[in-house]
């Protein structure tokens, strides 16, 4: 692409979106690149209920894709396509992607971030074929089964909740003696009929051929280990953030969280990120959302006195 763009955004999730929206409303010229799914984490989440505004019944999917068809609405380009490097030498930034380059005067980075795996042996060999890290995505596949879910967050007891709907029996193992999710949720999850919860307890290794039929569990505190029988495990332990194609390029915590100030600026000027992948305590749709607004607020006053 040889036109040069007033706003690139690298990801097509919540702070992506929002960056897009908030950016073609100002007549700025923006372009979002996503590699898969806009919506990013939220496209796969079930329900959204701590959205400001979002009904009962709103999902991820749904949710996410009003947000896109809102931003295109107002001008906001999009393109599939990955981002393998970034050049942020000269006034004109240059984003590297798998199917070409794209030029412009500001980037906003909210490629977001990853389930976690958690570690146990047989995950990786057994993902797709018993082992999954999304509820929205998978559930129907275990209709009638019984199933473990490994994490004990907001995010494990939500999709939790959302896989009783279709399974038989749902065990939940957590390596501590609490849950660290909000305590609405929590009182939902104990009042389930569906569910039932090992505490202080982590998996160790799957039980299978083809296909998960079981998972050996140790209790962290006797080390005694037990096997349970199931058809599934899903694993909500926590994200990584997607980062290392910026690693070098702009500052980065010691777990690759991207470093910013409170208007999203990063190390390098005209350079922004936003959401999942910037340092933070809270990762929510909400707060991702109100990130790239102000990422695009901050691109809007950097292009203008820069350029204008």
């Amino acid at each position: 692409m040889s036109e040069i763009l007033d706003v690139v955004i690298i990801g097509g999730g919540p702070a992506g979106l929002s960056a897009g929206l908030y950016g073609s409303r100002a007549k700025l010229d923006t372009l979002v690149i996503e590699k898969s799914k806009y919506g990013g984490q939220a496209a796969t989440t079930a329900e959204l209920e701590n959205y400001p505004g979002s009904e009962h019944e709103a999902t991820g999917p749904s949710i996410s894709e009003r947000m896109r068809e809102q931003a295109e609405g107002f001008g906001t380009k999009f393109v599939k396509d990955e981002a393998v490097g970034l050049d942020v030498t000269g006034n004109i930034k240059i984003v590297k992607c798998k199917n070409g380059e794209y030029k412009a005067k500001t980037i906003i980075i909210a490629t977001g971030a990853e389930p976690k795996i958690a570690g146990f042996k047989g995950e990786m060999e057994f993902r797709g074929r018993g082992i999954s890290y999304c509820a929205t995505c998978d559930a129907d596949f275990f209709t009638d089964l019984d199933i473990a879910l490994v994490g004990g967050g907001d995010s494990a007891l939500t999709e939790a909740l959302y896989l009783t709907k279709f399974v038989n029996k749902l065990t939940i193992i957590h390596r501590r003696d609490e849950f660290r999710g909000a305590k609405s949720i929590q009182e939902k999850v104990f009042a389930n009929p569906k569910i039932e919860v090992i505490w202080n307890s982590v998996p160790v290794e799957v039980i299978g051929d083809e296909i998960v039929e079981g998972l050996r569990i140790e209790n962290r505190n006797t080390k005694e280990i037990t096997e349970l029988e199931v058809n599934g495990v899903f694993v909500f332990v926590g994200l990584d953030p997607i980062s290392s194609v910026f690693n070098g390029i702009v500052d980065m915590d010691e777990r690759g969280y991207i470093i910013t100030d409170a208007d999203m600026k990063t190390n390098i000027p005209g350079v922004f990120a936003a959401g999942d992948i910037r340092q933070k305590t809270l990762r929510q749709v909400v707060t991702a959302a109100a990130d790239g607004a102000i990422a695009a607020t901050s691109a809007e006053k950097y292009i203008y006195d820069k350029f204008e």
